[in-house]
């Protein structure tokens, strides 16, 4: 188990749909079993219903809200059983977790523990609380601040070298962007790294999180679990050659800051603590930011009126916007928020059962694997007007559907764990976009649907192309 080492000796909607909140039933009244699975649903042998999720997961969340309701069986792969929250109602009781009887670290490490070990999402309760204490200070205002100026000269770099034309492959040109940006921003510009390593560590990180489709769950070569394996040697070698430097100097990325920071009481990270919140922070920051800002350019390109009004707002600020400014950037962020409810990064979280516990009026028992589905949440119409429609202005003041429910909304998750970089990922997301829409101009075809691989975090397995036209005015 991981360690800390002291350094001492001691507005309501205008008019939406029917949408009143419903009173939880966590612990009131009688409970009542999980349904059993119907012989229908169970799927195939060995896969369970794991290519039907990959397939199409709202389509499998939404069957599985109208067979079950709220708290739904699942059959997952190699025989195991779970249970699926589905509805606002029950994702907050899963996330807001007042029990304490769901876990992060024993679900999570099924899953991808091997790769992303003790990273923040991977551990819990006291251990968790004490490790989120200390990164927090990696995140206040004022090191934000610093890391937003620090991105508009790595993002204007990295966009010198696009090409553009028809066609373009946004989505992998975004991925490497975001690494470069990661490199920068985390570690102080990885220096005298090669494009070559860069590409390398890429590579290990695809590695890491595709590894979450794998089957067979362990070392073994040329199977997702085995690469992933190789992946995380190649990201704690790269990692770790830089750790004496940041160790012996304070600089101003976040690789140095957490290797300084400490509590209050003395309290700070050991080596190996840092280059496990890097590895894990370093991937949600490149995957999960990818992810948004190349569903932002898809709804940009087939909604022309939205490309040109986040434009004027862009245009109207220099090349090198404030925190401030960026986050002033209203079109933009009514954008942002539509793309992450339409296509959120992280579709499901899980959780396991470490004791017994009631959601939604449901008992759960203790060792229950357990899925929250917070993308279904974001589509339900009880919730959202027309929820299959890309409409920004639903975040609007004047509307404000995501205040339809506390939990209507959840694409940063919930809870303890919510997401520790969800400021910091905002900016990174609308800084490249602001760049972006001052030096180009892009279409996508109204009818195009991203094929997404849905087997860890979606992306578009045609690399989303899109014509990209440099802006001349």
């Amino acid at each position: 188990m991981l360690r800390l080492v002291s350094t001492t000796s001691t507005s309501l909607p205008t008019d939406p749909p029917a949408r009143a909140r419903r009173t939880s039933t966590a612990a009131d009244g009688p409970t009542r079993p999980v349904p059993a699975i119907r012989r229908e649903d169970r799927g195939l042998p060995v896969l369970g219903r794991l290519l039907e999720f990959a397939a199409d997961p709202v389509a499998l969340m939404t069957k599985q809200w109208e067979t079950y309701g709220s708290v739904a069986p699942l059959k997952g792969a190699l025989g195991e059983d779970a249970v699926m929250f589905l509805g606002p109602d029950a994702c907050e009781e899963a996330l807001r977790n007042k029990d304490k009887a769901f876990a992060n670290g024993p679900a999570w490490s099924r899953i991808v523990g091997p790769f992303f070990n003790g990273g923040l999402m991977l551990i819990d309760f006291d251990h968790h609380h004490a490790h989120r204490r200390i990164m927090q200070e990696a995140f206040t205002r004022d090191r934000l601040e610093a890391y937003a100026a620090r991105m508009h000269p790595a993002i204007e770099h990295g966009l010198s070298s696009w090409q553009g034309g028809p066609g373009f492959q946004s989505y992998w040109a975004l991925k490497q962007l975001t690494l470069d940006i990661a490199a920068d921003i985390f570690m102080g510009g990885a220096e005298d790294t090669s494009r070559a390593e860069m590409d390398r560590v890429n590579k290990a990180f695809i590695a890491c999180v595709q590894a979450a489709a794998g089957v067979v769950r362990g070392d073994v070569p040329f199977t997702r679990w085995g690469r992933g394996y190789q992946g995380r040697r190649v990201l704690e070698d790269f990692l770790r050659q830089y750790l004496p430097a940041r160790r012996a100097t304070k600089t101003d990325d976040i690789f140095s800051v957490l290797c300084h920071i400490e509590t209050e009481d003395g309290e700070r990270f050991t080596d190996d603590d840092v280059v496990n919140h890097m590895i894990f922070l370093m991937m949600a920051a490149h995957d999960t930011s990818t992810i948004t800002t190349s569903t932002m350019l898809q709804f940009l390109g087939q909604h022309p009126e939205w490309q040109e009004r986040c434009r004027a707002e862009s245009l109207a600020l220099g090349p090198h916007p404030s925190l401030k400014e960026v986050e002033g950037l209203v079109s933009l962020e009514l954008v942002m928020k539509e793309s992450l409810r339409l296509r959120p990064p992280v579709p499901v979280l899980i959780r396991k059962a470490v004791k017994d516990t009631v959601v939604q009026g449901v008992a759960i028992p203790a060792d229950s694997n357990c899925i929250v589905a917070v993308h279904f949440s974001h589509l339900m119409e009880e919730y959202w007007t027309n929820p299959r429609v890309f409409d920004p202005d639903r975040f609007s003041e004047e509307r404000r559907e995501d205040k339809s429910h506390r939990y209507a909304w959840e694409p940063f998750g919930g809870g303890v764990h919510k997401c520790i970089g969800l400021y910091f990922a905002g900016a990174e997301v609308k800084s490249i976009m602001h760049q972006l829409l001052r030096e180009w101009t892009w279409t996508v075809p109204p009818a195009y649907v991203a094929p997404l691989d849905n087997h860890s975090l979606p992306f578009p397995k045609d690399g989303q192309p899109i014509d990209f036209v440099r802006r001349t005015a």
